[in-house]
Formats: structure tokens, sequence, C-alpha cells
């Protein structure tokens, strides 16, 4: 396959993942703004098709493309997006490299997923929280307060963490991994 042509791939991949953005939905026990979609399965296909970097284009491709077109976070939640979306597809596109059979795909999503919580759970602790605080004025207590209507066990910052983000994270990142697993032997020879 040439340079131009899996650029036109990649490029494609990311159009495909940045549309899919637009499509999210809810979940009981979790607040609104955490919605789940499947913008992370094209980049998880670029990366087991092309490799982990490769994967992680298409997910600054699709945020990038999103800040433009919608960004009203000020880059905070494509930033967020991009970081916890690259932590999984760079995680399983690296262990499916070493091992492209089922068992090896399924490990390489599995670590993914939990990477993808860990990371997720972390980056919104320390960083993205206090920057929606800081940046859009959108104090932490409030993001609490909207979570523990829905979810009583939120009651402070850590329980947001543990009982929200974190359980989230590995609900997104099962549902894409799933998607991927299913979809991806199918679609390899297109992609390809």
């Amino acid at each position: 396959m040439s340079k131009t042509q899996k650029l036109t791939k990649i490029s494609i991949l990311a159009a495909a993942a940045y549309l899919i953005m637009f499509i999210e939905f809810p979940l009981p026990l979790f607040p609104d703004f955490l919605k789940i979609g499947l913008s992370d399965v094209p980049a998880l296909f670029s990366a087991f098709a092309f490799g982990p970097v490769f994967g992680v284009v298409v997910e600054a491709m699709k945020n990038i493309l999103h800040l433009i077109t919608k960004g009203s976070t000020s880059g905070i939640g494509e930033l967020a997006n991009f970081i916890v979306g690259s932590s999984l597809v760079y995680t399983a596109g690296a262990l499916y490299k070493r091992d492209k059979t089922k068992k090896g795909a399924v490990i390489s999503l599995i670590a993914g997923v939990l990477v993808m919580a860990v990371v997720a759970s972390v980056t919104n602790y320390y960083i993205f929280l206090p920057l929606y605080e800081k940046v859009l004025g959108f104090p932490i207590k409030a993001v609490v307060e909207i979570t523990s209507k829905v979810n009583k066990a939120v009651v402070d910052l850590n329980t947001l963490i543990v009982y929200s983000i974190m359980p989230f994270n590995l609900i997104k990142g099962t549902v894409a991994s799933v998607v991927t697993f299913t979809l991806y032997k199918k679609l390899h020879s297109i992609i390809k």
C-alpha cells in the first residue's frame, strides 16, 4: 500500500470518527454530560490495521475537526476526548501489533479499556475538572451535585471519580471494543 493510499484511508477513518462523535446517548446512573459514543471505533480500526500511532492520529484529527466546528468547551472537552481515547487506542493497537490473533485482539482491547479508565480517572481528577472550573467557571462542586442527582453514591470529587468517571469509561471502552472486535475482521480487507 502506498503512503498516499494509507493517508487517504486514515483520513476517511478520521472523518468517520468525527461524524460518529455526533451520535451519542446517555446512560442511567450517569449525568447527561457523560454520553456513550462510538467515535473511538474508527481509531481502533486504524490502530489495528496500520499501527497504534495511526490510531492516535485518527483521534487527533477527529478532535481537531470537532474543535473547529463545534468546540464549546474552549478545547477542554476535545483535549480530554483525545487523551482518554488515545490511551485506549494506543494501548490496544500496540498490544495487537504483537499478537494479531482473536485472543490477541481480546487481550489488547481489555488492556486498552483498563488503561482508558485509569487515564480518564487520573486526568479528570488532576487536569480536566480543574480546567473546567478555572477556564469555564464550572465548579467541581456543581459537577458533583449534578452527578449526585442520578447517582446518590457521588458526594464529592473522589466519589465522582470512583462511582461515575471510572465506571463510565469502563462501559464506554467496552462498548467500543465489542463493536471493534465484531466488525474489524469483516472490514479488514476494505481498510487494508
